[in-house]
Parts: C-alpha cells; sequence; structure tokens
C-alpha cells in the first residue's frame, strides 16, 4: 500500500508540471504570434493609405516654337486674352511662309542710312489666315535677331521696300499678303524669332527662322 500510494502521489505530481510547461511554451509562441501579425497589419495599412503619384496638372503656358528656314511653311495659332491679359485662347490661325531672305546693301533697298547693327537683310514673307476668324500680324519691334556670340536684338527698321503691299494688317480667314522687311542684324546667318504672341505667359517665340550663312 504504501508503495501505490507513492507512485500514485508521483504520478499526480508530474502532470501538473507537465501542463504548465505546456502551457507556458503555448503562451509564449502565442504572444510571439499576436504581436507579430498586428504589426505585419499596421504596416500594410500604412502602405495601403499612402497616396499614390499623380500626374501634374499643370500644362505647359505654351507650344513650342515654330521652327523655319528659307522655302519653309508652318502655321501657328493666333489668340487673345480677357480684359486682364490672362487666360490665352486660340481664336484662329495663320501660315507663314518664308520665300527667301537676301542679304542688301543700303544702295539696293534705296536708302542713305548705314546698317547700326551690321547688316542689312531682306526678309521676304507670305502670311495667310487659314484659320475661321480675323486675325492680325505686326512685325514691327516683333522680330529679333540672335546668334552663338550675341543675345537677341531687336532687328527690325523703318527702312521700306519700294511700294510693295504692308505684311502688318488684319488678316481675314482666307486672306494673303507676301511682302518683305528689312531687318539689321550683326552678322550674316543666325536666328530670327517672331515674338508677337498676345499669350503673356508664352515662354517661346510663335516662331522662329533660320536664316542662310551667306
Amino acid at each position: 500500500m504504501g508503495g501505490c500510494a507513492m507512485r500514485a502521489y508521483i504520478r499526480r505530481a508530474c502532470v501538473p508540471a507537465v501542463l504548465v510547461s505546456a502551457l507556458l511554451t503555448g503562451c509564449s509562441g502565442g504572444g510571439d504570434s499576436d504581436d507579430a501579425t498586428p504589426k505585419k497589419s499596421a504596416a500594410v495599412d500604412v502602405a495601403a493609405e499612402e497616396p499614390a503619384d499623380e500626374p501634374s496638372a499643370e500644362a505647359p503656358s505654351s507650344a513650342p516654337a515654330l521652327k523655319l528656314a528659307v522655302g519653309k511653311t508652318g502655321t501657328y495659332d493666333v489668340g487673345e486674352t480677357d480684359e486682364y491679359g490672362e487666360n490665352f485662347k486660340v481664336t484662329s490661325k495663320m501660315q507663314v511662309t518664308v520665300a527667301g531672305a537676301e542679304y542688301v546693301t543700303p544702295d539696293e533697298i534705296g536708302t542713305s542710312n548705314e546698317p547700326e547693327q551690321g547688316q542689312f537683310v531682306k526678309l521676304l514673307l507670305t502670311m495667310k489666315n487659314v484659320g475661321k476668324a480675323p486675325a492680325e500680324f505686326s512685325a514691327y519691334g516683333l522680330l529679333t535677331w540672335e546668334d552663338d556670340q550675341t543675345a537677341a536684338q531687336d532687328a527690325t527698321t523703318l527702312e521700306s521696300v519700294g511700294e510693295g503691299p504692308d505684311l502688318d494688317a488684319t488678316y481675314k480667314p482666307g486672306q494673303s499678303v507676301t511682302g518683305s522687311v528689312i531687318l539689321d542684324v550683326a552678322r550674316k546667318g543666325g536666328i530670327v524669332s517672331y515674338v508677337g504672341s498676345e499669350d503673356s505667359e508664352a515662354a517661346e517665340p510663335v516662331f522662329t527662322i533660320e536664316l542662310p550663312k551667306s
């Protein structure tokens, strides 16, 4: 009896110890699992709440400059702004053809004035309204010249070429004029730019013309 009682006592004492060990192990493992799950979920939630990259709503203020050379034709937009000089909108279109560019002397254009910059050039243009509303073109004070050596300078002059038609005019749809302007440039070659856009935010000329080097 004494031995049985002793064995029963030992058996009862061992069972709780095993259970306690198992419970402690289970609690420890379960705690690690519970701690990891919320952290992972929180990371996913934060990533999901981050806003995706959105394209900029800001549009370019103006179209790139139309690049021309002798014999080339291009079309550009003409427009108007509100009373505050803002909110430019396109109203019509103009077509420009560079019909010729000739370096001339004062005698050849019938003037006694010498070019202040160094060289006169006779630029022959054809302007045509290819839009659906009237459009204006004005060259005086709005044509600049530059090259690799010289920054942009006003190239327009008051010199005229005989009694030819005047390019500065209001063109109704379908109307055109072929006429000349005399420019005063520093040397042969370079780029002539028309900066007559009504868009106050325009960062580029309306069109540019590459002059011949001879």
